[in-house]
């Protein structure tokens, strides 16, 4: 007896639906695999910060630098009332306060040169660098009238100079301030070595303040020390007219904070040096303060000389289009066997898509040992001719094989496009998918889908 076909494999081989049902199903699973390539690539991103940072902690980390800043001690007075119990009588008794008032430079000048070098643990690169660094100011105006503290009060010959810095490991030479000719050594402050805001507090011995004043001119003071850190070195601008010069021999450094340098040729073929001039009329705070500090890092400026790694940016986009590959890759694939009356097994779509998902995990590998352009280069060659030859043996033409592998260098070439582009990615991206769009209309316009 012969036996009948099943009707729903013969609806499955011949049913135009059926295709799509079944290219939709495999592109869907296929988004499982995608995303942990995805979460490969950022894991992979994770390691690479935490071995830079590792190397930053062991040499030292960024650099900020705060101060100097005059710190003066002054006496208050609250009156405590005190009833005795027995013959209820009422006193009054005068408690005395020390508090602080913190002035900043009339003139600071801050003269930095930066020698970096790289440093590598296995595949990851970062820069660290030695920095010699000279600061030279003055200090003028010391008003407390805006407190209403009697001079007497005022405990001048008590005041200190404050640094404060966020990198006390890397520091490789002594400190101590000039002040007026004589030395004043900086060592850690008994309190706040550390606090909230990230900084270590270094502090003088007492400056013999009232002698200095008597002169009733401004004070000059100078700074000269080396300090070893990795990324980045900033300054903030705290005097009532701050200059700096930072110079380095670094090619790829990158300029931040809230100021940029002034002079236009601050970038030769030779490096950089860079020059800035800010005056308080530029920055919201003022030249004294009472009680505490202020948090000013949002003020800063200074130099970036971390390594422009961004292979891992880029492989991380590139898999954010991994769908659209897939979903577009199926679609030529469809459209060749419905125009050619080509039967396709589910597995053969099966074997592109995860030839489609391979290229990721090539450029995540070979942009850790080469760049970005060589490893997209390779991965999508390789790529595209394995699936080419592929579809050489399952098409059986020569024709639809070059039409295979010309759509699927369009689509890597388009992607490539996307991914270099930052301000024009959407509109680029936009317009390359209406072109796609209509491509694909145009080639179905006569395609009979009643099957």
């Amino acid at each position: 007896m012969e036996q009948q076909p099943n009707k729903f494999l013969k609806w499955i081989k011949t049913s135009s639906t059926a295709r799509m049902m079944m290219i939709g199903f495999l592109s869907f699973i296929l988004l499982i695999p995608l995303i942990f390539i995805e979460d490969l690539i950022r894991e992979r991103s994770h390691r690479q910060d935490s071995v830079i940072n590792e190397i930053s902690k062991q040499w030292g980390n960024e650099v900020v630098i705060y101060g100097p800043i005059l710190k003066v001690p002054y006496k208050v007075f609250s009156e405590k009332t005190i009833t005795n119990e027995k013959t209820k009588q009422v006193t009054t008794e005068k408690i005395e306060h020390i508090k602080y008032g913190y002035f900043f430079p009339e003139k600071l000048d801050v003269n930095s040169t930066i020698n970096p070098e790289q440093k590598k643990r296995g595949i990851y690169t970062t820069a660290v660098f030695n920095s010699n660094i000279l600061i030279n100011g003055t200090f003028d105006s010391l008003d407390f009238s805006q407190k209403e503290v009697d001079a007497k009060d005022i405990l001048w010959n008590k005041s200190k100079i404050l640094l404060k810095t966020t990198n006390v490991k890397g520091v490789n030479s002594l400190l101590s301030v000039v002040i007026n000719g004589k030395n004043y050594g900086l060592s850690s402050a008994a309190t706040e070595r550390y606090n909230e805001y990230g900084y270590y507090t270094l502090e003088s011995s007492a400056v013999a303040l009232k002698e200095i004043r008597k002169s009733k001119k401004p004070f000059s003071f100078s700074l000269d020390f080396s300090v070893r850190g990795s990324k980045e070195i900033r300054f903030i601008p705290i005097g009532k007219e701050t200059t700096a010069q930072i110079a380095s021999n670094w090619k790829t450094a990158k300029f931040m904070g809230e100021f940029l340098p002034y002079n236009p040729d601050k970038i030769s073929e030779n490096g950089f040096n860079a020059k800035w001039k800010i005056l308080d009329i530029n920055r919201p705070f003022s030249q004294q303060h009472f009680g505490e500090l202020p948090y000013l890092n949002q003020f800063d400026f200074g130099v970036n000389f971390k390594i422009p790694v961004d292979e891992y940016q880029k492989s991380e986009r590139s898999a954010k289009y991994g769908f659209l590959v897939i979903c577009l890759t199926f679609l030529v694939f469809f459209l060749i066997q419905t125009m050619s009356k080509i039967n396709m097994h589910p597995f053969q779509y099966l074997m592109i898509g995860l030839a489609l998902l391979m290229f990721y995990t090539l450029l995540v590998s070979i942009s850790e040992h080469s760049n970005f352009l060589k490893a997209y280069g390779i991965a999508s060659i390789s790529v595209i001719g394995l699936i080419t030859i592929y579809a050489k043996n399952i098409l059986k033409s020569i024709r639809f094989m070059m039409l295979v592998g010309t759509s699927l260098s369009a689509l890597y070439a388009f992607i490539f496009i996307i991914i270099q582009l930052e301000s024009y990615a959407l509109l680029v991206g936009s317009i390359g998918l209406f072109f796609i769009l209509a491509t694909v209309m145009y080639v179905s316009r006569k395609i009979d889908w009643s099957n």
